[in-house]
């Protein structure tokens, strides 16, 4: 099962990738869960404290390892567009609750066409945790669409678009299936999140065709809580970890 989880920033795509890759790691699963949003919040989302965290260096931001790899440097203006990456996981990978947590980090320069080797090496990463890994990935995107327009996602089992009850994340989820279908992706899903009352719920069912929505995770303080106190919220409210248990069983469905 290879998962990417996006949406529009700040609607709780962090909290459901952590949740659903400990839910996996619950049942036994290897589980690597990959961090591209350059926020960097899954690590405190799954459980590891700031201070574990602090130690941890974005692959990204690996210099030296991306010249090594890539062949790239100050004095060679050509490098390796297939750069050896199949090790990367285990080397840098860091495991806590079961749930192995890989910190690419984002490439912040050149925009949407950017082929710099930063990019050539994340890619290169995604693309094996995709085709060449046994494991349930995960891979909690940065918020917006610009993953999709690198293609950086090709070859995912399906995509996970958290919303809001709004507009805006509705056409979020919207531009999401258009893109996703370009690169071939069909699965694209939708779990609303935040979701208050009837109202908000009948605004999500009204707007997402039934066979794409997974569920719904109610407004939940206990979440808030759990991100003050900078713990999982697996840990910290028992009935979204139970909401989300449902989405999860939805989504093993579909994937069998």
């Amino acid at each position: 099962m290879k998962i990417a989880v996006t949406g529009k920033g700040g609607v709780g795509k962090t909290t459901f990738a952590a949740t659903l890759a400990r839910l996996y790691a619950e049942e036994g699963h290897h589980v690597l869960a990959a961090d591209v949003d350059p926020d960097a919040n899954l690590g405190l989302a799954l459980g590891f404290s700031e201070e574990e965290l602090g130690k941890i260096v974005p692959i990204s931001k690996m210099r030296r390892l991306i010249e090594e790899r890539t062949g790239a440097g100050p004095d060679n203006a050509f490098y390796k567009l297939n750069p050896k990456v199949d090790d990367i996981p285990d080397a840098y990978g860091q495991v806590k609750n079961g749930v192995k947590l890989l910190l690419l980090g984002t490439v912040e320069t050149g925009g949407a066409g950017c082929v710099c080797p930063e990019h050539v090496m994340l890619r290169r990463i995604i693309s094996n945790l995709v085709l060449h890994r046994g494991d349930v990935v995960i891979l909690d995107m940065e918020a917006g669409l610009e993953h999709l327009g690198r293609g950086t996602t090709e070859g995912m089992d399906q995509f996970i678009v958290v919303i809001e009850p709004g507009a805006r994340s509705v056409q979020t989820y919207r531009n999401v299936k258009r893109l996703a279908s370009d690169l071939g992706v069909k699965q694209v899903h939708v779990v609303a999140n935040k979701v208050r009352d009837e109202k908000d719920e009948e605004f999500v069912r009204s707007h997402i065709p039934e066979e794409d929505l997974l569920g719904i995770v109610h407004y939940n303080t206990e979440i808030m809580d759990a991100d003050r106190q900078g713990t999982s919220p697996y840990d910290y409210s028992p009935a979204a970890v139970e909401e989300i248990r449902k989405i999860k069983e939805t989504i093993d469905r579909i994937g069998n």
